[in-house]
């Protein structure tokens, strides 16, 4: 794929703003829950960062794929959490203050794990000597530019001014929607004479990873007897994945400069809304029951 206005600017622009919009509603006490509720801590980021990786692979060996978009779903694996994930949270009346905790230290710990498994993910589906290998130090840059250091902008805005951070949070949250919307659109609309393919490809197989993730995620935190809010959190943040960011780091001429390996996370981004709008609304049904 040529580098192109869409990937090389829109696309970094666009992922950045929607990470500037996170950290406008982070804390330095969103960091120390960790020490206060280590227990679903522990369950949430296990589920994100090695659960769902798990899962991929394990549905990989069953359902088998061309080996670009076999990376693309393991690239997507990599990449947990984001904004939208905080956002359906708050909806499904689940523990929105652990769902940013989640997202803000995974969104940390997926700068050095990402370039290193995507690595290791060609190796195996694509085959040694067969692939130009991810860049690590430029790739833990680029995740740095345009995710932790937008986030940490925020964090200092909503600090320095709280007032005029809480005026700027609803629209930049607009914003990003409309960022991730065009985004999802653009890695589809880049191979749209393949979309009917792709889709068949990885339709069924992006659909029930996000499908068993949202539901042994939930299994996982009640077998360690989290509340329900609690529960719905680590569902939701293992279930919705930054999509933006995966689709940014396989498009990047910098980078993987592969729109295919891009397929799996626009196909995933679209039906993830559609499974966390049910899920929102069977926890927050739920948690009514559970009050009532």
């Amino acid at each position: 794929m040529q580098a192109n206005i869409l990937t090389e600017i829109f696309l970094p622009v666009a992922l950045g703003i929607i990470m500037l919009g996170m950290g406008l509603s982070l804390t330095l006490e969103d960091f120390k829950r960790i020490a206060l509720f280590p227990k679903a801590t522990f369950v949430g980021l296990f589920s994100q960062l090695v659960l769902l990786p798990v899962i991929a692979f394990l549905m990989l060996k069953l359902i088998n794929l061309p080996p670009e978009l076999a990376v693309g779903v393991m690239l997507l694996a990599f990449c947990p959490g984001g904004a939208t994930s905080n956002l359906l949270s708050n909806l499904a009346r689940a523990d929105v203050a652990l769902s940013i905790t989640l997202t803000a230290i995974s969104s940390m710990i997926t700068v050095f794990t990402i370039p290193f498994f995507i690595n290791l993910s060609m190796e195996y589906f694509i085959g040694e000597g067969k692939y130009v290998e991810l860049p690590v130090l430029k790739t833990m840059l680029q995740i740095v530019v345009i995710t932790i250091i937008p986030v940490s902008i925020g964090m200092l805005l909503r600090w320095k001014s709280p007032e005029t951070s809480k005026r700027a949070e609803k629209p930049v949250k607009i914003a990003s929607a409309i960022f991730i919307t065009l985004i999802i659109l653009g890695a589809i609309l880049k191979e749209k004479e393949n979309l009917v393919d792709f889709f068949a490809q990885v339709g069924l197989i992006t659909l029930l990873i996000n499908l068993v993730i949202l539901v042994l995620a939930y299994g996982i935190s009640k077998f360690f007897k989290l509340s329900h809010p609690q529960r719905s959190a680590v569902a939701i943040e293992s279930g919705i994945q930054n999509g933006t960011l995966a689709i940014a780091i396989a498009t990047s001429s910098m980078l993987l400069n592969n729109s295919q390996m891009s397929i799996p996370a626009a196909i995933y981004s679209l039906i993830m809304f559609v499974t966390g709008g049910i899920a929102v609304y069977l926890f927050s049904r739920t948690f009514m029951f559970d009050r009532a």
